[in-house]
């Protein structure tokens, strides 16, 4: 017991010398400090002595004095507390606490960047490559951001400019040991961020998914979408079902908009979206809205080879086969030109495949096959508006649906002379129909019967009003001779009397 109690004692000994040893360093030190003459540069604290008309007197520590300017004084008031920089060193001290402030942001910048922490900046001007930024606001240290490290996306110089004036939060990323070339980088921390985020979204992203992004950046060929730190491509034929020329049309930079994910491509670095397939398909239900037979008004929505392709809905397009323009009208007219409104008849829906066949001409309501030997019975002579001409004969169209030929030999032209040369679209024409095939739906016509007709008829005519003309004379003769023969047969008498 002894023992333990002395060794005890001698640990409360050792402390309580260590500690007044600790005291009279500190004490030494505060001494050596306060004897210490200020030198220029050096950052000194103490408090406020006392307030003049041009200065503010500060004790500095020991029997040190120090004035600032008065203007520096910023609402501190007698006995405040206050850091400054020594501006002059003679024999009187001159302070500054401005300049206190500056060397603290800069003492404050290099350990932002050496620890890669975020300092926030205010976008103060546009200069050539980039941009000023003030650190910590108006007042702080300059920074430059160059204009490729102001934000991920690539813009004009329009949307640049609309960075002056805004807050951010900036990571250093160059700083000089006395603070002169400070540059700062928005776009790191972003992509920072974005990587961030794109781990949660990289588990999202799965063909058939449904996500919701803001447009990024808008192109000639479509939009990309930030799904969160991932950009998927909306093509612009995805955009919608409606026809879009150009993305800008119908997109902004910053729009929130939902998306379908159709195809993951190279390890997920490269993503398709689409916003079409979110929309209603316009197919459905179609054949209850347009039926064959019925009027249709669309627009022009693109030209081929085989004729045009009219917009007759939203998102459907049907098809004018350039057998199907109006007579004497071809694809090179201004009519029928992109953009263009059309009006016309429907041929065929099929909504399963996809397919609507349009025509500009009239079409029948019902089947003009029904009942056609009676309203055109063979022999008769009609007449009929030219469609086409081809190399074997010219097409006349009827009636609504009914499109009969002229063979070469029946226009009534010489061996080997051209139709086109005679008969163009639009032209109307007096035909004979020669041949009637139900089963086979064909018409066979003539314009050269016609002309016998036509001919036969004059000579009927002619006849007609001889033969007329004949009774009249014979009745005229047969009136005078009648007469005669009463005068003849009348008493001489009775004549003697009339006189």
């Amino acid at each position: 017991m002894t023992d333990n109690t002395t060794t005890a004692a001698a640990v409360v000994v050792d402390s309580k010398e260590s500690a007044d040893r600790h005291a009279f360093e500190a004490a030494l030190a505060a001494d050596f400090q306060g004897n210490k003459k200020p030198q220029e540069g050096d950052l000194v604290s103490g408090h406020i002595a006392g307030v003049t008309q041009d200065f503010v007197l500060v004790a500095i520590g020991g029997k040190s004095e120090a004035l600032m300017d008065i203007h520096e004084l910023e609402g501190a008031k007698v006995g405040d507390l206050i850091e400054a920089v020594v501006v002059k060193a003679g024999p009187e001290i001159r302070i500054s606490k401005k300049l206190a402030s500056g060397r603290r942001a800069k003492a404050e910048l290099r350990a932002a960047w050496a620890a890669k922490i975020p300092v926030e900046g205010k976008v103060v001007s546009r200069n050539k490559g980039g941009f000023e930024v003030a650190i910590g606001g108006a007042g702080g240290p300059r920074a430059f951001c160059p204009v490729s490290q102001i934000d991920v996306g690539r813009h004009d110089e329009a949307a640049l400019t609309a960075f002056v004036g805004q807050a951010f939060d900036f990571r250093i990323i160059e700083y000089t040991e006395d603070g002169r070339r400070v540059v700062v980088s928005r776009a790191a921390l972003m992509r920072e961020e974005n990587e961030q985020a794109a781990e949660k979204t990289r588990e999202l992203i799965q063909v058939g998914a449904v996500l919701t992004g803001n447009v990024r950046s808008i192109t000639d060929f479509g939009a990309f979408v930030d799904l969160g730190g991932i950009d998927g491509l909306v093509h612009v034929t995805e955009i919608s079902r409606r026809r879009v020329a150009h993305a800008k049309d119908v997109l902004t930079v910053g729009q929130e908009v939902t998306v379908k994910v159709t195809k993951v491509e190279q390890e997920g670095k490269r993503i398709s979206l689409s916003m079409k397939e979110l929309e209603k398909d316009p197919w459905e239900g179609l054949g209850s809205r347009l039926a064959a037979g019925t009027t249709f008004t669309g627009t022009v929505a693109r030209q081929a080879d085989f004729g045009l392709f009219v917009e007759v809905e939203p998102g459907v397009d049907g098809l004018v086969h350039v057998s199907q323009l109006p007579p004497g009208v071809t694809l090179k007219d201004e009519a029928v030109a992109v953009g263009q409104t059309v009006t016309g008849w429907i041929r065929e829906v099929d909504a399963a495949s996809r397919r609507l066949s349009l025509t500009l001409r009239e079409v029948s309501t019902s089947n003009p096959w029904d009942g056609i030997k009676a309203r055109i019975p063979e022999g008769s002579v009609v007449q009929g508006e030219v469609e086409n001409v081809a190399a074997f004969g010219v097409f006349v169209r009827l009636e609504a649906g009914l499109t009969g030929l002229i063979p070469n030999s029946e226009t009534g032209l010489p061996r080997d002379t051209p139709a086109s040369k005679t008969f163009s679209p639009g032209q109307k024409v007096e035909v004979k129909v020669i041949g009637i095939d139900t089963e086979r739906r064909r018409i066979s016509l003539s314009v050269a019967g016609a002309k016998d007709e036509a001919d036969r008829g004059d000579l009927r005519k002619f006849r007609e009003e001889n033969d007329r003309r004949d009774k009249s004379e014979e009745n005229q003769v047969s009136n005078l001779g009648t007469a005669l023969l009463a005068a003849l047969s009348t008493p001489k008498k009775a004549q003697k009397t009339a006189r």
